[in-house]
């Protein structure tokens, strides 16, 4: 792969006070790994020998997705924001809108539910629900020169990563088996290449992969429901697009696209620091599929390693100086049929807000149930129509009918939420109060929000593709990985808590960028001297 010539190091975003500081990367790539735990990667720290090694030689974080709703849409709000979901609008992957005008109110975190036609399984990809800006928003409106290219295996990491003023936003479409933006956007050369090796890719099998011994050593079939898992290497039939999907073949094309991109668009020599977000979805796929104890999520841990590595070492051959931070959405907690500690088990079916609300109805004497959920479990709102002192009973009563079912640790109300101050301790301290005040927002979030105890996994009845679930309020599924790498980087690792919201700030310091004052919810970390943090 031919080589870029190196250019002069870019000041454009540095103010008089910063002339001193090290000159900005030019270009920052932020990867997120979907439902990477940082439990997960402290297993494999030892075994990894190609991309990991290098970024764990950089400087090693202990992050937090501080709230307390831990999916992918709020995770992916925060990270190059700064911003916590209270305040990015991002308060769930899916909410109820009593006033959307469809039929259907279960409205997706990257919809614009208002386009006619529209519904919920057959949406427009948009950020019109995000209220805040991304670092890529920043630093164009800092200097349009900067260009900004997002590309991911969700559309909804793709778009969150990127912000409203990407030039490139790109993700993996799943009805049509091809990466897709948004309508509209003509494909550019990589992603026509990309796209045609894929369906090429596609039209042959995939023997399973071969098998290390560290992977070979958890195989052991689990039953899991209807299901097994414990002993799949990834072979995929010709045509088998699902498998792909769950594979770390979705990942290598991501990163592929993501170079070719790169190549492309010569990112990283232009008049202005450029941005490269990477939205790295397939171990969120395998780990929903099969867990994150079992040789599934090994070989896929070791691929992915090795795939950093290629990713990597294209682009210290591009000459460009490039700084990259990697850190994930959300963590997760391994099956329950595994076995092993921490103790875990499966929700129950009585932590159901349609059985709840059945209960309050007939409690009540109310014509119908009066609650939506859209889960067994997180936001649980009360119908319009129910009002006055009618729906204080009904509130009253619902708490009641949560606080007795043996798995649920606490039920909060919108006006408790709101009496809630926002956290501004270290996130390891934080109150289940405080983790669901970080992600409710007074318009989107629920009436309630129902969180589970300690070792629930939040999936009653597995099935081929998922058994098992995250979104839980406690440090299996909050605590992720933030790492930082650049060429001289001084190594070290800071075992306090932080929170991805610290990330953009962060890279803002290295780039030299001017952030308002109160305009977000992080703070500056010290990288050494490539990070000067404003005072």
């Amino acid at each position: 792969m031919k080589a870029f010539a190196p250019i002069a190091a870019l000041t454009l975003f540095a103010s008089p006070a910063l002339a001193q500081q090290a000159p900005p990367p030019q270009l920052v790539v932020a990867i997120s790994v979907d439902q990477f735990a940082a439990d997960v990667l402290a297993r494999y720290r030892g075994d990894f020998s190609a991309g990991f090694v290098r970024l764990l030689g950089g400087a090693n974080f202990d992050g937090y997705q501080g709230h307390a709703n831990t999916e992918t849409c709020p995770g992916h709000s925060t990270i190059l924001t700064g911003i916590r979901p209270a305040r990015t609008g991002i308060v769930a992957n899916d909410w109820y809108a009593a006033t959307s005008p469809r039929p259907d109110k279960r409205v997706y975190c990257v919809e614009d539910e208002t386009i006619p036609g529209s519904t919920y399984q057959d949406y427009k990809v948009s950020l019109k629900h995000l209220r805040v800006p991304t670092l890529g928003d920043r630093m164009k409106a800092a200097n349009p020169a900067s260009r900004v290219v997002s590309v991911a295996g969700k559309d909804r990491a793709a778009v969150l990563l990127g912000g409203k003023s990407a030039d490139q936003t790109w993700w993996w479409w799943v009805p049509t088996s091809r990466f897709a933006s948004y309508d509209g956007r003509p494909l550019p050369a990589t992603l026509v290449r990309a796209n045609a090796a894929i369906q090429a890719q596609l039209a042959k099998p995939q023997p399973p992969l071969e098998e290390p011994p560290l992977c070979a050593g958890m195989d052991r079939a689990v039953p899991v429901g209807s299901t097994t898992v414990g002993t799949f290497h990834f072979g995929r039939a010709i045509g088998d697009a699902k498998a792909f999907k769950i594979s770390d073949e979705l990942d290598g094309a991501t990163l592929a696209i993501a170079a070719g991109l790169v190549q492309e668009m010569k990112l990283g020599r232009g008049p202005a620091p450029d941005l490269l977000a990477v939205g790295l979805s397939a171990n969120d796929y395998i780990g929903h599929a099969y867990g994150n104890g079992g040789p599934e999520m090994c070989l896929h841990l070791l691929a992915l390693d090795r795939s950093l590595g290629d990713f990597f070492a294209f682009l210290d051959q591009t000459g460009v100086d490039y700084e990259v931070m990697l850190t994930a959405d959300h963590g997760s907690q391994d099956i329950p049929e595994r076995g092993g500690p921490p103790p875990r088990e499966r929700i129950t079916s009585d932590v159901n807000s349609r059985k709840v609300g059945e209960t309050v109805a007939a409690a009540l004497g109310l014509p119908a149930n009066p609650l939506h959920a859209l889960d067994a479990y997180g936001d649980v709102w009360i119908d319009p129509s129910v009002t006055g002192a009618v729906r204080n009973e009904v509130i009253a009563a619902t708490v009641a009918a949560y606080q007795a079912l043996p798995q649920v640790a606490t039920v909060l109300t919108h006006a408790q939420l709101l009496a809630t101050p926002i956290p501004t301790s270290a996130p390891d301290k934080w109150t289940l109060a405080e983790k669901a005040r970080a992600s409710f927002d007074a318009e989107r979030s629920g009436d309630l929000v129902v969180l589970l105890k300690q070792g629930v996994v939040p999936i009653a009845k597995p099935s081929e593709t998922h058994v098992d679930a995250h979104g839980v309020p406690w440090d299996s599924d909050r605590r992720v990985p933030i790492l930082f790498w650049r060429k001289g980087i001084a190594g070290f690792t800071d075992p306090r808590p932080v929170e991805t919201v610290d990330i953009m700030p962060t890279l803002a310091a290295t780039l030299h960028l001017p952030l308002p004052v109160k305009d977000y919810d992080g703070k500056c970390l010290n990288l050494g001297p490539s990070t000067t943090c404003p005072r």
